[in-house]
């Protein structure tokens, strides 16, 4: 069955609309206004206030009395509530992959930590093919169309923790542990890795909140939306 022009035009403004919100172009200090929504896309009214609509039935947005509808903000709970979630799907990742993953989606794994490893390499980058890598050696879509809901819920949250060096460098040794577990065929030990790993990103995101909280001048005025979108880096 054919696709509709309406239905072309609502994924259209859909997944355009969500990856400025994904990588930062709309934060919590704008206000999506459906008409300034659709002429930024160049689209019509109706496809862009349906997907909206969509996005906030899907919780990336949130409506707000006198202000109206603008990013969703996660505030210590909900990070709390997330990063429990992480922990727990993960978890369940690793573990499927010790039991299923193949010798070549191991190599793999290996090949984006050496590259992960290697001086100048954008840790962000490299943690999202690792877990992605993890993903689908896991080999259960239904875990991974949980996990994807999860990680697009993170990017939410602003800047990456990996943007720690130290962090960084942690980071690099706890996805070892997990692959060493994987290769070992140790569901139990991968699983074991990957909450250690999830819960010290969770100690790192809680830092980054208490310096935004202590720091002066924590909301950015709209003369600086544009550099701040700009500067915007997303991740674990």
């Amino acid at each position: 069955m054919p696709v509709s022009k309406h239905n072309t035009q609502f994924f259209a403004a859909y997944n355009d609309i969500k990856q400025k919100i994904l990588g930062g172009f709309f934060s919590h200090d704008d206000r999506l206004r459906e008409i300034e929504v659709a002429n930024l896309l160049g689209m019509g009214r109706t496809p862009v206030r349906e997907a909206l609509k969509r996005l906030e039935d899907e919780r990336l947005l949130t409506h707000e009395p006198r202000r109206g509808l603008v990013v969703t903000r996660i505030d210590q709970q909900g990070v709390a509530e997330l990063y429990s979630m992480r922990e727990i799907l993960e978890a369940a990742a690793a573990e499927f992959a010790a039991r299923h993953a193949t010798d070549a989606e191991i190599d793999n794994m290996e090949s984006i930590l050496a590259e992960e490893s290697r001086r100048g390499a954008d840790p962000v980058a490299a943690n999202l093919a690792f877990h992605d890598a993890i993903y689908g050696a896991a080999h259960n879509q239904h875990l991974i169309r949980s996990l994807k809901a999860v990680t697009e819920t993170t990017y939410l949250l602003g800047r990456s923790t990996l943007q720690n060096p130290q962090r960084s460098d942690a980071a690099i040794d706890e996805h070892r542990a997990i692959v060493a577990a994987i290769r070992a065929r140790d569901p139990e030990a991968a699983a074991k890795a990957a909450r250690h790993h999830i819960r010290q990103a969770f100690l790192e995101r809680l830092k980054i909140l208490r310096e935004r909280a202590s720091a002066p001048g924590t909301h950015p005025s709209p003369k600086t939306g544009a550099a701040r979108r700009a500067r915007a880096v997303r991740g674990t």
